[in-house]
């Protein structure tokens, strides 16, 4: 039996899910902030979310935390401290959270305990369209020290991207000579996932079928190489946003914003509804505590 933690949007609530049976249970509420993304610390069972702000423009995201038995929230970085903060991942070897902030066009980090907020990709400045700069997924290999990151573009509009580069702070974010683009013309894509021990990257992407509204993997791509052509493992997700990969890599967990999470099994490529919540759901990770 495995658990899940998924973020329903507009309950403010976080749902623990089993994936068996498909039956919830509200782990901490009150979210009313927009929250989007969300991880666990393996070693400590703490959980931390982003919170978008009730309006996305005013730039007033945050980051809160939780307990392991949803007990001692607390905020880390205060509303204000990001623009508006999406998918979320740890390095819990470093002790570092980061994060995409959208409307920010900037990737940033801070410690576990919100101190030392940096900004470490700046995508503001430049003639593009603010539209194509905005950061939206976010993923860590701490092993080879580099961020992954996506930047969707329009809705719908086939103009979506995915980067990478050194996760170490540069000089100049706007201005890093490290940075790669290894994916382009991509629907619309959203959250990432690394599979290290395989070299691969997943992701969702919420854009227009028939290669959106997908769950996404290919392989990592070498040093200045553009990425191979995804494989598209599953489709017909109802605006795909959330992932989570078991443990083994064998399974994948993925939400969507109309209000479903299915499991779909990666070599089989087959997909099973796991919870029709009736709520938009954004970010989802599979709990290692509690539950």
């Amino acid at each position: 039996m495995g658990k899940l933690l998924a973020l329903a949007v507009s309950r403010g609530e976080i749902l623990e899910v089993d994936t068996d049976t498909g039956t919830t249970a509200v782990f901490a509420s009150g979210l009313n902030r927009m929250p989007d993304g969300i991880v666990e610390d393996p070693k400590t069972g703490r959980v931390y979310w982003t919170d978008m702000g009730a309006d996305p423009a005013a730039g007033t995201g945050s980051i809160e935390r939780v307990d392991a038995d949803g007990g001692g929230r607390t905020t880390i970085v205060p509303v204000g401290g990001a623009h508006t903060p999406k998918q979320l991942a740890g390095d819990w070897v470093e002790g570092k959270l980061y994060w995409s902030d959208r409307e920010g066009m900037r990737v940033m980090s801070c410690d576990l305990d919100g101190e030392n907020v940096e900004t470490l990709i700046d995508r503001s400045t430049g003639e593009e369209d603010e539209e194509l700069r905005r950061c939206v997924g976010v993923a860590v290999d701490h092993g080879r020290g580099q961020l992954y990151w996506t930047q969707k573009g329009p809705e719908d509009g086939g103009l979506g991207r995915i980067f990478r580069t050194t996760a170490a702070p540069a000089p100049d974010p706007a201005h890093r000579p490290d940075l790669e683009m290894l994916w382009s013309g991509l629907p619309e894509p959203i959250d990432l996932e690394l599979d290290l021990d395989n070299e691969l990257v997943y992701w969702t992407d919420r854009g227009a079928p028939p290669t959106g509204n997908t769950l996404n993997r290919a392989p990592l791509p070498a040093h200045r190489a553009p990425g191979r052509p995804p494989e598209i493992l599953a489709d017909g997700f109802g605006e795909a946003i959330g992932l989570a990969l078991t443990a083994d890599r064998k399974l994948a967990y993925v939400s969507d914003l109309a209000g479903a999470i299915h499991e779909v099994d990666v070599t089989a490529r087959t997909k099973r509804p796991v919870l029709w919540s009736g709520t938009p759901l954004t970010g989802l990770v599979i709990r290692k505590h509690g539950g």
